[in-house]
């Protein structure tokens, strides 16, 4: 385990560039997983150059991203903070993946390599600015130096130093910046933002290019020499085993060269995906059922609704619960019912690794890199210094590429290893609805009162659902009093005026795998939330954004949001003959997001005309990537609404592909015209928080057209007959 450790200031270290002469600069920040958060990592005893920037010769500006790619535009963003304070023509910024190393850990999440929790720009914010104002020091006096003049008398424009009537350029100055000693980070003065030239605007991303033109790098596009592909054939239960199969079936299928028993199932090795996909189709196996074998959705919901009854865990409480009800003049209770959701990502999980006798190679997309090579240490039996982790951009991920036991990499690790040769494997679409790693099903209960004055008296809410993290390295991170974090946010330390407030949460059997998804427990904890305060607002008589606003009258950042939607959106307007509004708010990730949706009926089913949305996430970086991943979100959460549904029968899951776990069609997505408060507060996350809000706010709408509260999603289309 490594030590925790306090810094008092950071240390650069530079080095020469390995390709051409210039400069190599970065720093490491020895930061630490702390015992109390139980993360069992292993001492990581490997050394890189730990670099952020390399400056070379050639002009060129490569930026090393520690942060995973995975559409959400962060390579942009991370060197738009290092562009802004090292003073670089943009047009020579370049960038590349990180290898993994300590100098690229997480600020926030210990001595890991993730991006997640939409706390990537948030956990870089000042990093990445101290790195490009560093560099543009070191670059300042390597010219000051040549001339004979002071720094102070030097000036910098777009990789230019100018001083004493001459000039030169940043490939020029960058050998002899490399022989001098790094400043102290914490002596470093960074820019105003009032004098920002980069950050803050609408730049365009570094990855669209190649992304449109096909020579961006995903980990399903990975190659190399002697590779073979494997298809895994893996229980249909949740927990079942192999009973036995016969490998002679699948080896009758051209092109099909082995068949291996892995502990998560059966691979089937060929020269191809498709004849590794036709050799597990032929492949004869029995399966035994596990301890899942009987669970079905039906029973499963019967299981939930029964543990709805018990005591359940205290997550917070406030006031007095029983006076508050005994004083109410109405009382309301409510059930809603959340299904299993899968990421259901573009790109399929998939893995390529190469086991040599005392390394490991591995290649692939991933959001949490440290992790997969902690993995491949183990299945491989090298020293974790001995795996070399080539990640490449991700296909979307939303929370799935984010798995914390490596299982796609323990798969090709395992059969590489076995067959001696490199294997990539993938899996189908069908695998990867099917395969677990949910998001999970839940069921919530709200008791809610108001008084004479129609002011929300009490409120008693309960959560059930299974942890999102017991069992794994995170567990002690984020489980505390036995409650799981996860599980209770977006209710706990609501916003919203309550005075007399219990929160309970019930844990279910971790029965099926699940994992964080976009929204994580705010997903179905926002759509209790905001669809309860519009039935109390109705029945206090009061219109829903003023009966919010009051609400929420001691969150000034939720109430300019608020009424920043409003004032953008058709509210008080005349609506077309059957149209109505919704609205909902939600705070999480550090941002608070509203939506007012514009809604009817066509075919007796919802149809969103206009979304529009407010958010304020602080200072931003590029506001073209705020309203992206807005519009991404509302998407996202739409589609999550209308279709999203995993059901269980006999411990499998029923549903295979996109045919009945439906995407949102270009015909069924709104216009999203999403504006940015402007604010100097703590920088929040941006790629989640427009996730929550948006169901409820749809439900809300629907409310007004027929009349009848919406309490499970998906919607189904008898609520609108």
């Amino acid at each position: 385990m490594l030590d925790e450790v306090k810094l008092k200031r950071r240390s650069f270290l530079k080095t020469g560039a390995i390709t051409f002469g210039g400069l190599v600069l970065g720093f490491q920040i020895p930061m630490a997983c702390s015992k109390k958060q139980g993360m069992n990592l292993k001492d990581i005893a490997y050394h890189a150059p730990n670099a952020f920037i390399k400056i070379g010769t050639d002009e060129s500006v490569t930026i090393i991203a520690n942060h995973s790619e995975l559409g959400q535009g962060i390579y942009t963003s991370l060197c738009q903070l290092i562009a802004e304070e090292l003073e670089v023509d943009w047009d020579k910024i370049k960038v590349e993946h990180a290898p993994i190393d300590p100098a690229y850990n997480h600020t926030q999440m210990g001595p890991i390599q993730a991006t997640g929790s939409s706390i990537s720009a948030l956990s870089e914010w000042t990093r990445m600015r101290q790195v490009g104002a560093a560099a543009r020091m070191m670059l300042i006096d390597a010219a000051a130096q040549t001339w004979g003049i002071s720094p102070s008398d030097c000036s910098v424009e777009k990789g230019v130093v100018k001083g004493n009537g001459k000039s030169l350029t940043y490939g020029q100055l960058a050998e002899k910046a490399s022989e001098l000693e790094a400043p102290d980070l914490e002596s470093i003065a960074l820019k105003d933002p009032k004098d920002f030239k980069v950050v803050g605007k609408p730049i365009k991303r570094l990855d669209t290019k190649i992304k449109t033109n096909g020579e961006a790098m995903f980990g399903m596009d990975a190659s190399v020499p002697n590779m073979l592909v494997a298809v895994i054939a893996r229980p249909p239960a949740f927990g079942g085993k192999v009973k036995s199969f016969d490998a002679n079936t699948a080896l009758a299928i051209d092109g099909v060269k082995h068949v291996i028993e892995i502990d998560r199932g059966i691979a089937i090795v060929a020269d191809g995906f498709w004849n590794a996909k036709k050799g597990r189709d032929a492949l004869k196996v029995e399966w035994s059922s596990g301890t899942n074998g009987n669970l079905d959705t039906p029973k499963q919901s019967l299981a939930f609704a029964k543990e709805l009854q018990s005591v359940g865990r205290q997550a917070e409480e406030r006031g007095n619960l029983k006076e508050g009800f005994g004083k109410a003049s109405k009382v309301f209770e409510s059930e809603f019912e959340f299904p299993y959701l899968a990421h259901a990502p573009m790109e399929p999980m998939n893995c390529l690794a190469d086991v040599k006798e005392d390394s490991c190679d591995i290649y692939i997309g991933t959001q949490m890199p440290t992790f997969d090579m902690l993995t491949a240490s183990h299945y491989a039996g090298v020293a974790p210094e001995k795996i070399k982790v080539n990640n490449h951009y991700v296909g979307g991920g939303f929370g799935r590429k984010s798995v914390l036991d490596g299982h796609i990499v323990s798969e090709a690790v395992q059969v590489s290893k076995a067959v001696g040769l490199p294997i990539k494997v993938i899996w189908t679409r069908e695998d990867d609805i099917r395969g677990g790693y949910y998001r999970p099903k839940a069921l919530c209960k709200v008791k809610a009162a108001i008084d004479e004055n129609g002011n929300p008296i009490a409120w008693e809410h309960h959560i059930v659902c299974q942890s999102f993290v017991r069992g794994t390295a995170l567990e002690q991170m984020l489980v505390h009093d036995d409650i799981d974090h996860l599980a209770v946010e977006g209710v706990v330390h609501t916003p919203y005026n309550l005075p007399n407030f219990k929160l309970l949460w019930h844990e279910t059997p971790n029965e099926i795998p699940c994992l964080w998804m976009r929204g994580v427990g705010h997903s179905f904890n926002a759509f209790t939330v905001e669809t309860m305060i519009d039935q109390l607002a109705e029945a206090a008589g009061e219109d829903e954004y003023s009966f919010r606003k009051k609400l929420l009258k001691d969150d000034p950042r939720s109430i300019e949001t608020l009424e920043l939607a409003i004032s953008k959106s058709k509210w008080g307007q005349t609506l077309p003959s059957g149209h109505v509004l919704g609205l909902a708010i939600h705070s999480s990730y550090g941002s608070c997001v509203a939506f007012v949706v514009e809604v009817s009926l066509e075919n007796q089913w919802p149809k969103v005309h206009h979304v529009t949305a407010a958010i304020d996430c602080g200072p931003y970086i590029n506001p073209d990537a705020v309203k992206a991943q807005i519009e991404g979100s509302a998407i996202f959460g739409i589609t999550s609404a209308y279709y999203g549904e995993l059901t269980l029968k006999e411990g499998a899951i029923e549903q295979s592909n996109f045919h009945n776990y439906k995407m949102l069609r270009m015909h069924e997505t709104p216009f999203v015209d999403v504006h940015i408060v402007e604010s100097d507060k703590v920088m929040g996350g941006v790629g989640e928080p427009g996730v929550p809000p948006i169901a409820p706010a749809i439900a809300n709408a629907l409310y007004k057209l027929t009349g009848r509260r919406i309490s499970k999603l998906p919607f189904d289309k008898k609520d609108f007959v």
